[in-house]
């Protein structure tokens, strides 16, 4: 189905009145943009840690935008889609009795739900990383080297590639410590490349977790498709709160998040892993290294090898 796409530029006080009248509209969705979002979460030092600056500043000076969509089927020349505005612009004048609603700027656009679902692929492509490993997106068809090790992955909405530096550089990390018949616990799975990965390297077990509930049906449908759901388990949570292993240690735990909640991980992991266990940790920028290194240190680890790729820095770790 094919959808117009309609932006309202507007205020933070105004969106959620404005989104409840777009939905009484019959709208099939809501997407909200506000910059008040994201400078509040920059407050927050456990949020995030590598916004940049010049788009901070932007973001101080940019609308809210509020953008619906509406089926084509319902709403299918232009004649329709010019009165769909004007009882949207109706509702902005509505609101802005109460509240303020900014520009009020309305734009439209035509959206092919085909291309738009289709179109990021362009720039997802087969690439090999480490001494053996290929990652290919599992739409494309394409012959392995016998000494390939193979991950077929499609993303779909979930983070993880394996063309980010964060993700590539753990990645590399896996294929250089998990042994045959490890444990392995991937924190912040997303898409289930790394969990993956370290199934096709010969872990027996891996135990995958996400605190975003939307990714854990991606781990799984990703895991099927390389053959390994009977040895990948994913689950919706925090590995430290719902202890999916049951006590039993793991050999290798990796985690591509951020640096503050790495510093707060390295707190606790290390009671899920056997002495000497390896921690994988990246999503560092490169400002934050020192610090992040510091506080394993602090938290009973040895540094073994750092990695740099880009922006950011990965490290490999021994529970002392």
């Amino acid at each position: 189905m094919d959808y117009h796409q309609i932006t309202i530029h507007t205020t933070s006080d105004a969106v959620e009145a404005l989104s409840d009248a777009l939905m009484g509209m019959g709208c099939g969705g809501v997407e909200i943009f506000d910059p008040k979002d994201i400078l509040s979460h920059k407050q927050d030092p456990k949020a995030w840690d590598y916004i940049d600056e010049e788009l901070m500043k932007k973001l101080q000076e940019g609308d809210t935008t509020v953008r619906a969509y509406f089926s084509v089927e319902d709403y299918p020349d232009a004649k329709s889609v010019e009165d769909l505005v004007l009882k949207i612009r109706h509702h902005l004048d509505t609101i802005g009795e109460f509240l303020p609603t900014g520009s009020g700027l309305i734009e439209t656009k035509l959206v092919i739900e085909s291309e738009w679902r289709n179109a990021w692929k362009k720039y997802f492509k087969p690439h090999r990383l480490g001494r053996h490993l290929l990652i290919v997106p599992s739409w494309i068809q394409m012959e392995s080297r016998p000494d390939d090790v193979r991950i077929d992955i499609d993303p779909g909405m979930a983070f993880g590639t394996g063309t980010h530096e964060t993700t590539s550089m753990c990645m590399e990390f896996l294929e250089d410590t998990v042994k045959e018949g490890d444990l392995v616990c991937d924190i912040g799975a997303g898409s289930g490349i790394l969990g993956i990965t370290a199934a096709k390297l010969g872990a027996k077990r891996v135990i995958c977790t996400d605190l975003d509930a939307n990714t854990i049906s991606v781990a799984k449908e990703n895991a099927q498709k390389n053959h390994v759901d009977t040895i990948v388990d994913v689950y919706h949570g925090d590995l430290t709160d719902i202890d999916p292993m049951k006590g039993v240690k793991a050999d290798v735990i990796v985690a591509n998040i951020i640096a503050d909640v790495i510093m707060v991980l390295g707190k606790t992991v290390g009671n899920f892993m056997k002495d000497q266990g390896i921690f994988i940790a990246s999503g560092i920028l490169k400002e934050r290294k020192d610090e992040v290194i510091e506080s394993l240190k602090e938290s009973g680890f040895t540094i073994l090898t750092v990695k740099e790729k880009g922006s950011w820095s990965a490290l490999c770790c021994r529970k002392a």
